[in-house]
C-alpha cells in the first residue's frame, strides 16, 4: 500500500482543496486600475515583477498557492471599497406584504468557522461578476454571484458596521484582510476594520456616487470615455520630477544644480562628477514624459547640460581639434574619448549616433523595462539650429522655463524640431501593437489609426529620382509636388495701385492636416481605376483642359502654369478638378485601400499649441474677430513686446509643423551617400512621399479656394503666391485695405485671425518697387515682409 489508514484520514479530514477563485482577468486589471494603484507598487505588495502581474492581469498566466491567496483577497477589498454603500432597507409591519429575505445560496461548513461558497462560473471556468450588490451572508457589498445571488468568495464575508441589517442570520468569523507595510514590501495578515482603513486613491475622473443605490455596469462608451483620464493620471504619476532638468554649477561653485522644467530647483544635483552619475540621477528623480497614447511609449528624461556644467563633468568644448574638442563635421566625441569609456564602464550604452550634441544612454530593457536619457548640450550645437531659435545668453533657469513650455504644449525635445515633430506623430499613434482579447485568448491587434510598424515602399511616381526604385523611371513619370512659388504679370489697374499687401496663411500645412485621409497600407496598381475622392493615391490623368482664372495659379502644379498633358495627381487634387467642374478619367493608379485621419491628433495637439503659445503672447483666439485694429496691432508689436522665451516657443511650433511634413520625404543626409543606395529614411514607417503631397495638395487647394472667393467678394486678385503668403494691389500698406469688401463689411476668404488656416498680414511694399522685382524676374512675395530680403518665415 501507498499509504495508510491515518494518511488519508488526513486528507480528507481536511476538507477539499479548491482553488481560491479570482475575477476574470480583465476585471482584475479594471479593479487595480479603478482604485488608483499602479502596476509597479502592486507587485511590490503581492512580492512579484511586474511582469508577473501583468501577466495575471492578461490571462496569459494564472498566480497559485500563496500568492494567489493574497492576490484574491487584495481584489475583493477594493472590489467592496469601491462599491457604494448598500441602501438602507425600508421596515415594513410583519404581513403578507412584508419583504422576505432570499434564501442563502448553497454552502458547506470549512474547517475554522468557513462558509465555502460555489460561485457560478462561465463554460471557460471564469467568475460571473456584476454590479455591486449586498452579499446574501453579510451585506457588504460584492460583484460575485452563486446561484444568481450576490454573495462573497468564500470565507470572506466580514460583520456589517453596527447597526446596519444583514441579508442573513448566519454567523461568519471575522476574517483578515490584506495589509501592505512599508517596512514590508509583501502583502501581511491584518484584522479586518469595521470600516475601510483608507478610502481608494481616485483619478481625476472619479465622481462621488449621487445614490445609495448599486451602480449599473458602465456601457462601453462611458468606459472608453473614462479611461483616458485613468491612464493619463496613472501615466503623470510616474513623473513626479516632470519631463526635463538643465544642469548648470550651482551657484555656491561647488556640484551642480538642476533646474527643472516647473520652475522649481532640485535640492541637490547629481552626487558625482560623471556623465553615468548624470544619467543615474536623472532616473532616481524620476523625469520623463507621460506617453501621449494609451498604447504609446512615456518619454524619456531630458538633461540639457550648459556650458558651464559641460566643464564640471570633464566634456571638452566645440573646436577643432579632434583629441581635445567636440568637432562638429564628426557629429559625435570618439569612442576612445574618456567620457565615453566612462559611460560604457558604468553599463551604460550609446546608440550609434553616439555621445554628440543629442545623444541618448540606455541600458538593454529588462522585463520590459526601459531605461534611457538624452541629453541636449548646447554647446556642441544642439540648439543653434534644427528649427532652434534660443535666445543669446540665456539663463539655465530661463531655458529650462522655454524647453519645459515646448514639452508640455508639444513634447520632450528629441533633437531637431523636425525630428521631435516627427516623433510626436509617432507618439500620438504608437506603431506597435496591443493586446487584444478573444474568446481563445490574448493576442496582438493593431493600433486603431496607425501605420504598420514595418515600412513600406511607395509607389514609383511618388519617390524622389535618387530613390533605388526610380531607376528606369521615364522623363515625366514622377508625381511633382511642391508649395506655389508662382507670379504673374500686373494689369494696368494692379500696376496703377500705390501699394503691394502679402497676407500670409498661418500654420497652412497643419491646417491641411486637420482629418485629412492618409493612406495606412501600401500602394496597389490599377489601370483604368474609377476615381475615389476618399481613397488616397496618385492618378495618372489630364488636367490640362480645367478651367481656371487666368489671373489666379494653376493648383495643379507648383509654379502654377497650366498643365499640358497626362501627369501624375493625387487624390486631392484630382477631386479639387471634378469640384471645378472637370470631367477625368485615370488611365492608371497607385491606390491605398487602407486610410484615415492618420495627422488628426499631431495636427490637434500643434494646433493648441500654437494657440496657447499666442495667448501667452498677449493675442487670445478672439481677438481678431472683436477688433482687428487691436489684432493687428498685437501681432505688429509682437517681436519687440513680446516675452523672448514664449517667442521662441512660437518658432519652434511652427518649424515643427513645417519640418515634419517635410521628413516625409527625407533626402539622404552625409556625405558618404552613393547614388542607387538606400538611406536610413527609407526604414521609417512615416517616410512615405504620399503623405507629404496630400498634405501640401490640400494647402495648396484651400488657398486656391479662398482666393477665388476672395476675387468674387473684392474684387482683388492675387498676382504672387509662395507657399502660403499671397500679395494683392492695394490701395493703402495695411491689411484692411484689401479686406474690406465694398459694403464695408470684412470678407471672410481670408480670414483675419490666430487659428491655423487663418491669416495675418505679411507686409506691404510700394508698388514702384515691386514694379522693379518683377521686372527682374523675383517674386515679390518673397520679400514683401523686408524688402529685397527674404522674409525670415521662409
Amino acid at each position: 500500500m501507498t499509504g495508510g489508514p491515518d494518511a488519508i484520514d488526513a486528507l480528507l479530514g481536511a476538507g477539499p482543496r479548491r482553488p481560491v477563485p479570482l475575477p476574470a482577468p480583465a476585471e482584475r486589471e479594471r479593479l487595480r486600475k479603478e482604485y488608483g494603484l499602479s502596476k509597479a507598487e502592486t507587485a511590490q505588495a503581492l512580492g512579484v515583477s511586474t511582469s508577473t502581474l501583468g501577466a495575471w492581469e492578461s490571462g496569459q498566466r494564472d498566480p497559485q498557492g500563496e500568492g494567489r491567496a493574497a492576490y484574491a483577497r487584495l481584489l475583493e477589498g477594493i472590489a467592496a471599497r469601491l462599491a457604494p454603500a448598500p441602501a438602507p432597507r425600508a421596515e415594513s409591519a410583519p404581513g403578507p406584504a412584508a419583504s422576505v429575505p432570499a434564501p442563502v445560496p448553497p454552502a458547506a461548513a470549512a474547517p475554522g468557522g468557513d462558509v465555502v461558497v460555489e460561485l457560478d462560473r462561465t463554460p471557460d471556468g471564469e467568475l460571473i461578476a456584476g454590479p455591486p450588490q449586498p452579499c446574501m451572508r453579510c451585506g457588504r457589498p460584492t460583484p460575485y454571484r452563486s446561484g444568481g445571488r450576490p454573495v462573497h468568495m468564500g470565507g470572506w464575508c466580514a460583520p456589517a458596521p453596527a447597526g446596519q441589517p444583514t441579508a442573513a442570520a448566519a454567523p461568519v468569523a471575522e476574517q483578515p484582510v490584506l495589509a501592505m507595510s512599508a517596512e514590508s514590501p509583501t502583502p501581511v495578515a491584518a484584522p479586518r476594520p469595521a470600516a475601510p482603513a483608507a478610502a481608494p486613491r481616485r483619478t481625476a475622473s472619479s465622481r462621488p456616487a449621487t445614490s445609495s443605490r448599486a451602480r449599473k455596469a458602465p456601457s462601453k462608451k462611458a468606459t472608453a470615455a473614462e479611461g483616458p483620464s485613468d491612464w493619463e493620471a496613472a501615466a503623470a504619476a510616474r513623473f513626479p520630477a516632470g519631463p526635463l532638468a538643465v544642469l548648470d554649477v550651482a551657484p555656491s561653485g561647488r556640484g551642480l544644480m538642476a533646474y527643472l522644467a516647473d520652475g522649481t530647483q532640485a535640492p541637490t544635483g547629481p552626487a558625482g562628477r560623471t556623465l553615468a552619475d548624470v544619467v543615474e540621477w536623472a532616473l532616481e528623480v524620476k523625469l520623463g514624459s507621460p506617453r501621449l497614447h494609451r498604447h504609446g511609449k512615456d518619454g524619456d528624461a531630458l538633461v540639457v547640460l550648459t556650458d558651464a556644467a559641460l566643464a564640471e563633468l570633464g566634456l571638452p568644448p566645440m573646436g577643432r581639434d579632434e583629441k581635445t574638442e567636440f568637432v562638429p563635421r564628426l557629429g559625435q566625441l570618439p569612442k576612445t574619448h574618456k567620457a565615453v569609456k566612462q559611460v560604457e564602464k558604468a553599463g551604460w550604452l550609446l546608440t550609434q549616433r553616439g555621445l554628440g550634441p543629442w545623444a541618448r544612454v540606455y541600458r538593454t530593457p529588462e522585463d520590459g523595462k526601459r531605461s534611457c536619457v538624452q541629453l541636449c548640450i548646447p554647446a556642441w550645437g544642439a540648439l543653434a539650429s534644427g528649427g532652434w531659435q534660443i535666445p543669446d545668453g540665456l539663463a539655465a533657469p530661463e531655458l529650462a522655463r522655454l524647453l519645459g513650455t515646448y514639452a508640455r504644449r508639444v513634447l520632450t525635445p528629441r533633437g531637431s524640431t523636425a525630428v521631435s515633430g516627427l516623433e510626436l506623430v509617432t507618439a500620438l499613434r504608437p506603431p506597435p501593437t496591443k493586446a487584444v482579447r478573444t474568446e481563445s485568448g490574448w493576442t496582438s491587434g493593431p493600433v486603431e489609426g496607425s501605420r504598420p510598424k514595418d515600412a513600406f515602399d511607395p509607389a514609383p511616381p511618388e519617390i524622389p529620382d535618387i530613390h533605388p526604385l526610380a531607376e528606369g523611371r521615364e522623363p515625366g513619370g514622377e508625381l511633382v509636388t511642391e508649395a506655389w512659388d508662382w507670379h504673374r504679370d500686373l494689369t494696368d489697374q494692379e500696376a496703377a495701385a500705390p501699394f503691394a499687401v502679402g497676407l500670409d496663411v498661418n500654420m497652412a500645412f497643419l491646417a491641411a492636416a486637420g482629418r485629412l485621409t492618409l493612406p495606412l497600407s501600401g500602394p496597389v496598381h490599377e489601370l483604368n481605376p474609377v476615381f475615389d475622392p476618399k481613397t488616397p493615391g496618385s492618378w495618372l490623368v489630364d488636367l490640362s483642359g480645367v478651367d481656371t482664372n487666368p489671373l489666379l495659379p494653376s493648383p495643379f502644379t507648383p509654379d502654377g502654369s497650366r498643365p499640358t498633358g497626362p501627369a501624375w495627381h493625387s487624390t486631392v487634387k484630382v477631386a479639387y478638378a471634378i469640384e471645378l467642374g472637370a470631367r477625368v478619367q485615370p488611365t492608371e493608379g497607385w491606390l491605398r485601400h487602407e486610410s484615415g485621419p492618420y495627422l488628426d491628433p499631431w495636427h490637434k495637439r500643434l494646433r493648441q499649441a500654437y494657440v496657447d503659445t499666442m495667448a501667452a503672447l498677449g493675442v487670445p483666439l478672439t481677438l481678431a474677430d472683436t477688433d482687428p485694429i487691436a489684432f493687428l496691432d498685437a501681432m505688429a508689436g509682437l517681436k519687440t513686446t513680446g516675452d523672448p522665451a514664449e517667442l521662441a516657443v512660437l518658432t519652434a511650433i511652427k518649424q515643427t509643423a513645417k519640418g515634419t511634413i517635410g521628413k516625409m520625404r527625407e533626402r539622404p543626409r552625409g556625405h558618404g551617400y552613393k547614388p542607387g543606395e538606400r538611406w536610413a529614411a527609407l526604414d521609417r514607417p512615416t517616410w512615405d512621399p504620399l503623405m507629404r503631397a496630400l498634405v501640401i495638395d490640400t494647402a495648396t487647394v484651400n488657398l486656391h479656394r479662398k482666393l477665388l472667393k476672395m476675387a468674387t467678394d473684392t474684387g482683388l486678385h492675387a498676382f504672387a503666391v509662395l507657399s502660403d503668403c499671397a500679395v494683392f494691389p492695394a490701395p493703402g500698406p495695411g491689411a484692411l485695405d484689401i479686406l474690406t469688401k465694398p459694403d464695408g463689411t470684412l470678407t471672410t476668404s481670408l480670414r483675419l485671425g490666430v487659428s491655423p488656416g487663418m491669416v495675418k498680414f505679411e507686409g506691404a511694399r510700394p508698388m514702384a518697387e515691386i514694379a522693379e522685382l518683377l521686372a527682374d524676374g523675383a517674386n515679390p512675395a518673397r520679400h514683401i515682409k523686408t524688402g529685397g530680403v527674404v522674409s525670415a518665415d521662409e
